[in-house]
């Protein structure tokens, strides 16, 4: 079963940005609602953002003004620009069908270290 693939995670400081992609299976992205997640070392995952089939995004409070959602339909790509980022930022980022992941989905992530 092909899963959902996260990439371009890095080590940043604090304040500077970093845009994450992931390549989505079949035609998901234009059937679901989609989501990035993110999951904190000894936390539980957490939804960041979505976007809906007409392009309406929704962002958890501690993100917005500094996270944007966007996908490219043609490219079956999903992506999160994040801009200021934060240490508490700092997570393996996933993406999958919002609000509820599609079982069997998930991918490995992609580890967002913010640190100075």
């Amino acid at each position: 079963q092909v899963q959902f693939a996260e990439s371009g995670g890095d080590l940043v400081q604090p304040g500077e940005s970093l845009r994450v992609s992931c390549a989505v299976p079949g035609n998901l992205i234009r059937m679901y609602t989609m989501g990035w997640f993110r999951q904190a070392p000894g936390k539980q995952r957490e939804s960041v953002a979505s976007i809906t089939t007409g392009d309406r995004t929704g962002y958890i409070d501690s993100v917005k003004g500094r996270f944007t959602i966007s996908r490219d339909v043609a490219k079956n790509t999903l992506y999160l620009q994040m801009n200021s980022l934060k240490t508490e930022d700092t997570a393996v980022y996933y993406c999958n069908r919002y609000p509820r992941g599609l079982s069997g989905y998930w991918g490995q992530g992609t580890q967002v270290t913010v640190s100075s």
